[in-house]
This record gives structure tokens, sequence and C-alpha cells, in this order.
């Protein structure tokens, strides 16, 4: 597990919670209908495509600076 920010609150667990679902959503929604159904051409709008771009961006950034906590 990685934690993304200390863990000390409950709102930083619902944060940590909430980061942990948008990355498995994020993952599911752009892998799953390609994974499953082969395309060649995959139909994207431009802009649909840098908002996607943006938001993987943020993930990475928030993984880079995750630790991982002790564990219990």
């Amino acid at each position: 597990m990685l934690a993304i920010n200390a863990l000390q609150t409950d709102s930083e667990w619902s944060e940590q919670k909430g980061f942990a679902n948008l990355v498995k959503d994020v993952f599911g929604m752009f892998r799953n209908p390609t994974a499953h159904a082969p395309k060649i051409h995959w139909a994207m709008a431009k802009a649909d495509a840098e908002d996607l771009l943006t938001l993987v961006s943020l993930i990475h950034r928030r993984l880079d600076a995750a630790r991982m906590p002790p564990r219990a």
C-alpha cells in the first residue's frame, strides 16, 4: 500500500480511499474497452485525450510523492 498523505485523520483516510478509487476507475475505464474489443482506431476527441493525459499526470505526480507506511 502506498499512502498519499499522513493517514492521521478521517479526512486523510477519505482522501486516500478516493484516490485509490480514482486510479482503479481510470484504469478500468480506458483499459477494459480496448482489452476486450481490440480496435485499430480508437475514436477520442482531442479535448478528451488532453483531459485524460492531465488526469494521468496528476495520478503519477501523487504516486511519485507517496510513501509506504509501516505495516501494522
